[in-house]
Order: C-alpha cells, then structure tokens, then sequence
C-alpha cells in the first residue's frame, strides 16, 4: 500500500465503522422510545379481589385437565399478597379453593356454572351448596355467569335456580349478567340478593383513557334501574379489567401498558367511591382463546407462568426484555452493516444511512419474530402459521434488502464504475468481420423485410447477415424473404431449416457452422428489429480488448406511441435496461440477451456455442463466458428498435417463458453458484442468485395467496378452529407491499423518461405478470425441458376473441380473492385491526391478478395498431 492510499482507507474504514455505529446506536434508540417507561398513578392497598380461574398453562378444563392441589395452593398463596378475596366460577371442578383459600385468610365468591345442560347445572348446584355449608370463609355466591347473555337459558329457568339457592344458603344469592341484561330483565333484580355486573370497556371499544369513566357510567345507570326496582340494593362489580395483548377493538388496544394503566386508576378510583369489585382476572388463561378470540388469553394481571406483567408502583415498561432484543438485533446487524458501508464507502451518506437503516430494520424484525412466541400463548396452528410464515418473512426480508440495493445504488451513486458510451472510431481503424444472424419462425415477411432493409444500410463494410429460418411451413410466408435476400446482395445468405431441432438455439448453432470464416464476431438480432445504421461501427471497437466477450444494447421498441397495450408494455422493459442492467454491469453480471447483442466469435465456437438444452439460450451463454473469465459490455444507446408483444398472451408467453428458463439455467449451473472452485465473482453470483430469488417473489405470491385464502375459508366456516392471525404476522407483509412498491416507482421517476401516467401504466404491466412467472418457476424446477414459444409481434385475427382467455386463471384467482374480501366483511367485520389487515393483505395479494385483467382489457382494447 502506497503512503498516499494508506490515510484514504484509513479515513475510508472510520467513515464506515462511524456511520454503522450510529445506525447500531439509532436503533437502540428507538427500541427506547417504543418502550419507553409510562408514568401512572402508584396504588399500595390490596385489590378489592380477583375474578380466579386457575387452569395453569397447558391445562383446559374443557379437555378436563385441572390444576393439582399443591398448584392450587401455590396460586392462592401468591394472590393472598394482592388481595383478600377471590371469585370463582364453578364449584364442581376446583372444590379445593375455599378450603385453600381459608388457610390464607381469603374470603371467597363462590359459583356455579350455568348453561343449558341441565345435568351439570344440578352437579354444579350441588357441589356449591355443599361447599357454602362446608366452608365459612365463602360470603357470597354467584348462581351462573352471562348465562342470559350466552342464550343457554331463558330468564324464568335461571330465576329458579337462583331461587333454590336461596332457599337452602344463608350467605347472599346474585347472578353475573352485563349491565344491558340488567336492563331488559328489571325482574331479574328482584330474585338476587345483590346485583353483579361485568364491566369491560375493551369489549365495548372504550379507548383507554375513557375507560374508568366509561365504568362509572354504567355503574350510575345500574344505579337507577336497582333503585327503581329494589332500592338500596347493593351492587358489586363482578369483572372489571383490561386485556395486555390480543386483537385491537376499533379504539380499545390491549397492552400491558393499557392494562397496568386502568387498573392502577380503577384501584383509586374504586377506593375513594367504596366500589365492590372483583378484577377480571388474576392469571392469564391461554385455554380461553379457542372460545372467545386470541384476548380472552390475556386478562391477567399475572401471565401464565405466575409472574407480574406489571408493578403497582412506579413506572411501566410495555416489553421489559427491550434492551436484551435490541442489542441482539444491533449485533446482528452489524457487520453485514460494515461490510457494506466498507465496500460501497463511495455511495452519497444519504444512500449508505438508507440502507444501513434497512439491514438494521431486517435485523429487528427477526428478532421481533424469534422472540414472538415468548410474548404469545401460541396454539397450534399460531405455531403452524409461525413456522409457515417466518421462512416467507425471511424470503420477503432478502426480497426487499435485494431491492433496497438497487434503489440505493442507482439513486446515490456518484458515478457508474463501469458505464460505456458508442465509440467514435477514427478513419482507418480496423473493422472486424461480423457476422449477422437473424432466426426467425413464422414471422410475417413484410416485418422481416423491414429488418433485412435496415441492416442492408449499416454504415459498415465487412459484415454478413444470415437468415436462419427454423421450421416455418408456409412457402408464403418464407418464400418472399428468401427472394428479398437474393435481391438483396450476395451478403445476404438465406437458409430454410426443415425439420430442424433445437428451437431458437438449434437455428444459431446451424448460422455458427455456415458463418463465413473471417467472422470475428457473431450478431444476433431479431426479426422484428429495425437497426441504427451506425450500429457496428460505434460498437464493434470494444472487441479490440481480449478480454470482452459480449457487446449488448438493450432492448427497444418502436411504434408503440399510439397503441396504448404497446406503450405500456414499452415502459415496462424500459425500466429494465434502465435500471437494472446498470445495476448488474456494475459487477460485469449483465444478462445477455438475444437480440442487439454481439459475441465474438472463438469464444463463443470454443465455450460450447448455444445451448439447446434450455430455452433461454441467450442468458446461459452469458453466464457461462463471465465463468470463463470474460468482459460483457453493455452499452445503454438504442441502436436498434423492434416490437412489443403483439397482445397480452404474447406478453405473457415471453415471461413464462423467461422464468422456465432461468430456473433450467438455476439447476444445471447452481454448482457455479455456490461451489468455492467456481471462478464466477461475488458479484456475479449475487447479482445470479438474487435475479432469481427475485421471481421466486412471484412463486412465493401465489403460494401465499393459496394458503390466504384456505385460512379465510377456514374462518368463514369453521370459526372456532380458525382465528385471524395476530398483526404482528400482518404488519410486515404490509409494509414489504409498500416498500416495493415505492421503490418501483421512485427509481422509474428517476431512471425512465415518462410520464406519471405512463410509470403507473408499466406499473400494472409489471404486476400483471405475475402469474406468468411463478407458473415459469414452478414448471421450470418440475420440468426438465421446455417448449421455445415464439413471441408474437403482430397477430392477423379477423374476429377479436374474448380478452379473458388469456388471464382464465388470474380471473379466477381474483374473483376468489375478492369473494375472501366479502365474506371477512360479512363474518368477521372490520372491528378488529388484524380483521383490517387481513383484508388489506387480500386486496394486495389480488393486485397482480387484477392487473393481469386490465392488462388483456386493455391489449384487446388497443388492437394490433402498428405503423
């Protein structure tokens, strides 16, 4: 190392290790002010009482697995610190609890479980009247809970238990029903002792700060329907409580924060106005969210495993293992952070804090999902739709961190390290023989006349052009540009192959052996395509360098203004040649394509010519000379123009048909991928692999889009089996949506040279094709062979046929889509932000499919209006 470049990477390596640093400290930072601590009011007294269910945490009393004594025992031990009074519901299944209870110095409501059974009833009846006889320390009991509300019994049936239970029991007799039971049932007051009511704001869409009002409220208005009826009644607050997590409720969001927040100001509040009540509830009961939604699981104001979710004094923290996941996913992403600002120290700091800031964002969110399950009572098929989703998270994360690349290369780079110009050759310089080779099928002739024209007006001298017509049939349509080549001039060359195999790549490997000897380098263009004149004088200089193998323009299209199918499909690709082959030739990983490119001629006889085995010949060539150690050039100058797809099942055949062939490429050359004797640079494979793994984007689309709407199925019909998954899950595929989306958009507001409306246009094209692609994918990795479909340029078709035919399946697609959208809003609603998300998810998973719709309107609408 130079003394000169020393103090630049020095300088270079602090740059990069203070910017890594800062985005390390950033996020810890917002991991802080996401938790930051909550001041609330302080409560010392003991709670006025707990509502107790005691199933521990894989116990389910609708499976009959009950808590032993001893875990009876512990439970009861450790409220006894929090309060002196307990509630309970049933007195058939944990008779043990007053016994327990006693020995602490607890009193306890006691209950029997009402329901439309009447067995059980008269076993619960029973066991509570044998219990309030045995047991003193129970002062109250309750004759059924929300059994009105439920439906399982009429008024008149529940009024006769209660009055069997007065008969025989010296403690008061109430039932525990919800204020507007109360209120349609006046008679119902006059059959209880004292009157119990379950207050729960959550359910009621009651914001937080609302909520302690929203209770005494309704306390006040059971206040006048008692007195009306029975006056000096008392009344007691049988449940009252916040859920700490679960599904938000239109304003009513379960937190613990939320949850230590009402119960600290219920606890004054309740104080001070002498209000009896009992907290719903002591402990978390997981089991309860198979019978009323993902919160019933979290009303505890201990968690499962006994500990306090909160303090009673001081201030509370939403996630109190914050600093432990934030550091972890600062330390993960640090080096890649490093690495990173290290290698592209050259990018604008705009650009090297943006997607620093993403690596980081990436990290937190798996830390975010690893740790997920220690902040959930995860069911079975939360696990199963855990383990499903977090690998397509992961794939989602590399998707957008592949993306977010691109847009930070492209939008902040100074420069383009390796940007070529057309050159300017100087009077006399040497003009290597190039030999032309245009394959053609069933093309109409006129078009490939219109080529053939413009290639006989290259400004160039030595050059050939070979016509390799492949299996075309019709005498009329190859005959007349048989005879235009004859009139054309001996350089011309004609060539009828029939039969002939090996599609495209069968008809060049036949130009390679009839090419005239003193060819340096071999063209191919298509036979849409009409040519600048200058096209090999501007190019053909950079074979003067040994070390380039391949000269590519990009793709261009002409006389697609008019037709507004054409156009749309024109922007499309332009974003393509735009954006991305510049971001691939920044580490010599271009995709050749086979039009407007040049290969010389040795190399490519001597690397084993045009591949037949796949059906994107042209990429597989590429590929295989950058392993050989060669140059690919790509020069972004239109030197020659051609067609877009004639309509939508043109367009889309051609994607299909690009997506099989990649994956063909994928298995047969993975090993030069990831194999450490391959000779491919870093940036070769990653450009390879990522390229790829992006259409797997599309495979994984219609992978998720099968299983959505299975689950949505699954809820409509089977509620009790299928719950909305948690937003948690949602949250990130939403965002990935978005993020793409805009960084879709910005870079061709930057990078492409149209209009808003025409960027919008290309935008549906791109997703229209979705479909396409991950049929191209799926097919490719199953098949081994493909079948080389021509891409249409021009269609003559009296009749229009039906736009549809084209998209069956994506119609179908969407239309099941959006009848998953209708049937979320007629079951479930829109109560609920994951109901919200899911339903947003769906809509944007029916987008491609949509667009696929408005893309074959759209080409049906236009017709083939060319020149």
């Amino acid at each position: 190392m130079t003394a000169v470049s020393a103090p630049v990477v020095r300088k270079s390596f602090w740059r990069a290790l203070t910017v890594t640093v800062l985005v390390a400290v950033a996020n810890i930072g917002l991991w802080a002010f996401i938790n930051r601590p909550v001041h609330i009011t302080d409560w010392h007294g003991k709670v006025g009482g707990f509502a107790y269910n005691p199933s521990q945490r894989y116990q389910d009393p609708t499976k009959f697995i009950f808590p032993s004594e001893s875990e009876l025992d512990s439970d009861i031990r450790m409220l006894s610190r929090y309060t002196q009074r307990l509630r309970t519901y049933s007195s058939y299944e944990n008779p043990q609890i007053p016994r327990i209870a006693r020995l602490y110095g607890m009193t306890v409501m006691a209950g029997a479980w009402i329901e439309g059974r009447a067995e059980r009833n008269e076993r619960e009846l029973s066991a509570l009247i044998a219990l309030a006889r045995k047991n003193d320390n129970i002062d109250r009991v309750i004759i059924g809970n929300e059994v009105i509300l439920r439906g399982d019994l009429p008024v008149r049936d529940l009024i006769a238990y209660i009055d069997r239970a007065r008969a025989q029991l010296h403690v008061p007799v109430s039932t525990a029903e919800p204020l507007d039971t109360w209120q349609r049932n006046p008679d119902l007051v006059r059959h209880v002792d004292f009157v119990t009511v379950h207050i729960l704001p959550y359910w009621e869409r009651v914001p937080r700060k609302d909520a302690v009002g929203f209770v005494l409220g309704q306390l006040q208005s059971l206040r006048q329907i008692v007195d009306a009826v029975s006056p000096g009644k008392p009344i007691v607050v049988g449940e009252v409580g916040w859920p700490s997590n679960g599904n938000r409720r239109e304003y009513a969001q379960p937190s613990i924060a939320d949850e230590a927040h009402f119960l600290r100001d219920w606890f004054n509040v309740a104080a001070q106005q002498h209000i009896d009540y009992y907290v719903m509830e002591a402990i978390d009961q997981p089991w309860k969210e198979q019978l009323g939604g993902r919160v019933e699981a979290y009303w505890g104001v201990f968690n499962a495993a006994r500990e306090p979710k909160f303090s009673f004094t001081g201030t509370v923290i939403e996630d109190p293992l914050w600093p432990w996941k934030a550091g972890a996913a600062s330390l993960l992403a640090l080096l890649p952070m490093f690495w990173f600002a290290r290698h592209f120290i050259r990018f604008r700091a705009t650009g090297l804090f943006f997607f620093l800031i993403l690596v980081q964002l990436s990290a937190s969110i798996l830390v975010w999902m690893a740790t997920l399950p220690y902040d959930f009572y995860l069911s079975p098929l939360d696990w199963t739709m855990l383990l499903l989703l977090f690998p397509a998270q992961l794939a989602i994360i590399l998707i957008l961190l592949i993306n977010g690349f691109e847009f930070t290369e492209v939008i902040w780079r100074p420069y383009w390290l390796r940007e070529f110009k057309p050159l300017t050759p100087q009077a006399g310089d040497p003009q290597p023989f190039v030999s032309i080779h245009l394959a053609c099928y069933n093309e109409p002739p006129e078009m490939v006349i219109l080529t053939l024209d413009s290639l006989a007006a290259l400004d160039y001298e030595n050059y050939e052009v070979l016509v390799l017509d492949n299996n075309t049939r019709n005498p009329e349509i190859w005959k007349p540009v048989e005879a235009h080549c004859a009139k054309l001039g001996k350089r011309f060359r004609f060539f009828h192959l029939q039969p002939w195999g090996g599609f495209k790549a069968g008809a060049l490997n036949y130009g390679l052996e009839v090419t005239d000897a003193r060819a340096d380098v071999v063209a191919v263009i298509d036979a849409d395509y009409e040519v600048r004149s200058d096209w090999l004088r501007a190019l053909t200089g950079y074979f003067n360098n040994p070390k380039v193998a391949v000269v590519q323009c990009p793709q261009a299209h002409r006389e697609w203004e008019h037709n507004p199918f054409r156009r749309m499909t024109n922007w499309e690709y332009d974003g393509f040649f735009r954006i991305g082959m510049h971001h691939r030739n920044e580490r010599n990983a271009i995709i050749q394509h086979g039009t407007m490119t040049m290969v010389r001629k040795d190399v490519l006889a001597n690397t084993g010519a045009w591949s037949e085995w796949t059906i994107c010949e042209d990429a597989e060539l590429g590929l295989r000379l950058m392993k050989a150690g060669y140059e690919l050039v790509y020069v972004d100058e239109l030197m020659g123009k051609g067609l877009t797809p004639a309509d939508f099942k043109a367009y889309k055949s051609q994607r299909y048909r690009w997506a099989f062939g990649a994956m063909q490429i994928m298995k047969a050359r993975l090993d030069w991928m990831i194999s450490k004797a391959s000779t491919l640079t870093r940036g070769q494979r990653f450009h390879f692999l990522t390229g790829w793994f992006s259409w797997f984007g599309d495979a994984l689309h219609l992978v998720f889009t099968l299983m959505a709407m299975l689950w949505t199925l699954g809820m409509v019909l089977a509620p009790q089996y299928f719950m909305l998954p948690m937003y948690l899950f949602l949250v990130p595929l939403i965002g990935f949506f978005l993020f793409k989306a805009a960084f879709g958009i910005i870079l061709y507001r930057v990078r492409v040279p149209c209009s808003w409306r025409d960027t919008l246009a290309a935008s549906v094209a791109s997703m229209s094709l979705s479909h396409a692609i991950a049929r191209g994918i799926f097919e490719g990795l199953w098949r081994k062979k493909g079948e080389f479909i021509r891409t249409a340029k021009s269609r003559r078709i009296g009749k229009k046929p039906n736009p549809f035919t084209a998209v069956s399946e994506e119609l179908l697609l969407f239309l099941a889509l959006m009848a998953c959208v209708v049937g979320m809003i007629n079951s479930i609603g829109i109560h609920y932000v994951e109901g919200k998300l899911w339903i947003a998810i769906l809509a944007a998973q029916a987008i491609p499919y949509g667009s696929a719709l408005i893309g074959a309107w759209i080409a049906h609408r236009s017709g083939d209006a060319v020149g």
